[in-house]
């Protein structure tokens, strides 16, 4: 697809169905070494929605787009971390991709924005995330937006030839 104009960012939403093909060609497009842990998808691709990865747990940014369209611009997975009683209080963001054609338009702070609303609307309390420790532009992200490193796992995944750590970040949804 080519990179559409983007004129504005409309509101957050979650997502349905029906976006399950956009958001797998989304989230082909956007995979990297930077935050992928997983080998880049080939084809046949694994269904985007499953068991394990249902539509409302995705919240969706979309843009206008100056041919009077709208697209997907971006999306963040907020799912419970564990399926415990006693962790009931805790969501944590299990993916945030957002389109190249959409970066620096505010899309990724309007994602975690959004994600905030939906988890205290869930009754949550506090987010956690985890990063790849060399993910510099997402982990100044998370900082600037009020989380805080909270462990590091050195060396805990190999890619790419190097050892890499995993940063485990949160913050309260408290205000």
């Amino acid at each position: 697809m080519s990179a559409p104009h983007f004129r504005s960012l409309l509101p957050v939403r979650l997502a349905v169905p029906q976006d399950e093909s956009a958001l797998g060609e989304l989230d082909r497009a956007t995979w990297s070494t930077l935050h992928a842990v997983q080998p880049r998808p080939v084809p046949p691709y694994e269904p985007f929605f499953d068991a394990r990865h249902r539509p409302e747990e995705f919240l969706l940014a979309e843009a206008a787009t100056g041919a009077g369209g709208t697209h997907i611009a971006g999306y963040l997975r907020l799912a419970r971390p564990t399926p415990l009683a006693c962790n009931a209080h805790v969501r944590q963001i299990q993916g945030l991709a957002v389109a190249g054609w959409a970066r620096r338009h505010g899309v990724a702070r309007a994602l975690l924005h959004a994600a905030y609303a939906e988890a205290r609307r869930q009754g949550a309390g506090r987010l956690t995330l985890r990063v790849l420790g060399h993910n510099a532009p997402a982990r100044a992200l998370y900082a600037a937006e009020g989380f805080a490193v909270e462990g590091v796992l050195p060396g805990e995944f190999f890619l790419g030839g190097r050892y890499v750590d995993d940063v485990l970040m949160g913050r309260s949804l408290e205000d």
